[in-house]
C-alpha cells in the first residue's frame, strides 16, 4: 500500500473539538511534526477535514 507523509503546518489553537480530535487521531502532538500513514480512504477523509492545517506528500 502507498505511504503518505503528513505535516502539521498550522496550530490547532482556536479550532473546534472535532478538528483537534482529528489531528490527535492522525498522531500529531506538536506543530511541524511529520507522521507517515498508509494511503487509505479513512486516512484521506481525516486529512481532508483538516486540510487547511496540514501538508501532504507522497512517500
Amino acid at each position: 500500500m502507498a505511504k503518505i507523509k503528513v505535516t502539521q503546518v498550522k496550530s490547532s489553537i482556536n479550532r473546534n473539538k472535532r478538528q483537534k480530535a482529528t489531528l490527535e487521531a492522525l498522531g500529531f502532538r506538536k506543530l511541524n511534526q511529520t507522521v507517515e500513514h498508509n494511503d487509505t480512504p479513512e486516512i484521506m477523509g481525516m486529512i481532508e477535514k483538516v486540510s487547511h492545517m496540514v501538508k501532504v506528500e507522497k512517500a
